[in-house]
């Protein structure tokens, strides 16, 4: 066991970083505005991803997620700019499946 207490914030800070890692690999492999597509570069959804994770961090399943992704890029990309919200439906898995390995590393944010 180690004694210094910054290790568990470190080791907390880590699984954050994965989750948000995790996030933008989905986010990027959906890239919902076709921006990387036409070019963008690879942290073009940073801003987004953003305020995904911590909604995200709390989110009860896939659903949640999914409505989660739908209206942070309609508050980013404006309403009706992102198309229907199934459009959100593999992304809103991935991003679940990371979720949920977050929160068995020990992690879930408060």
């Amino acid at each position: 066991m180690n004694a210094n207490p910054l290790f568990g914030q470190r080791r907390a800070r880590d699984r954050y970083d994965l989750l948000v890692a995790d996030v933008t690999r989905a986010i990027n492999d959906a890239d919902p505005k076709s921006l990387l597509e036409f070019g963008a570069p690879s942290d073009e959804y940073s801003p987004e991803v953003g305020t995904i994770v911590p909604r995200v961090s709390k989110a009860s399943g896939p659903a949640e997620v999914r409505t989660i992704l739908h209206e942070e890029f309609e508050r980013w990309f404006g309403e009706g700019g992102v198309g229907p919200i199934d459009a959100f439906d593999v992304p809103a898995q991935k991003v679940w499946e990371a979720v949920l390995a977050v929160r068995q590393a020990g992690f879930e944010q408060s």
